[in-house]
């Protein structure tokens, strides 16, 4: 059985969301990051980079989002959670590398500056750069949308809808600028949040639509 270590509204809802979609045989597991379980040794057994989410295989331990959810998308191949050819695959994963290495960046900022800076002055002015970089960086993905595609990847849903639906309810956290402006991913949103996938997901983790 599969072992997803998750943290309540983390970027690990993602892989929850997409074992959900998949029919998966799961055990989703809470690290209480709030409390610091991630930094303990029973947590960095699984994961010494100390971060969730991580994913228990029957070959090994799976980290990073997006490796997570090429590995869901290609474990259940009936579930249809990622294109069959091999060009729009990688494109599906470089779409979701953009919001791991962009997108999520950029969140930390303002979530975790303690990361990137010591001052409070400091810390305060990465803040204030966090909703207008968001902007710019979301406007890519709202553009997308623009042909009238319901998913990411257009008539297709496949994994980068759950990663992107994490990072579009985020933006309604303070200092974030909220989705207002991109009214093609709120309507994303919403889809999102009426599949069954989605609400038993956020049901487990205990969190509510946005």
């Amino acid at each position: 059985m599969l072992k997803l270590f998750y943290a309540p509204n983390a970027c690990s809802l993602a892989p929850h969301i997409a074992l959900e979609e998949a029919g998966a045989d799961y055990e989703a597991i809470l690290v209480d990051t709030k409390a610091g379980e991630q930094r303990e040794p029973a947590y960095l057994s699984v994961n010494p980079k100390g971060r969730v989410p991580a994913l228990a295989t029957e070959h090994g331990i799976l980290t990073e989002v997006p490796v997570l959810l090429g590995f869901i998308a290609r474990s259940f191949p009936k579930a249809d959670l990622a294109p069959a050819d091999m060009f729009a695959f990688f494109e599906m994963q470089s779409f979701n590398t953009y919001l791991a290495s962009t997108i999520h960046i950029t969140y930390a900022h303002l979530f975790r500056p303690e990361r990137y800076a010591d001052s409070d002055a400091a810390k305060a002015e990465m803040g204030a750069k966090v909703a207008g970089n968001l902007g710019t960086q979301f406007q890519l993905v709202e553009d997308r949308f623009a042909d009238g595609r319901e998913w990411v990847h257009g008539g297709q849903y496949t994994v980068s809808d759950p990663y992107l639906y994490v990072f579009t309810r985020w933006l309604d956290r303070e200092g974030a600028g909220g989705i207002a402006r991109f009214p093609k991913l709120a309507a994303h949103r919403a889809r999102m949040q009426a599949r069954p996938a989605v609400q038993k997901a956020l049901e487990q983790e205990g969190l509510a639509p946005v």
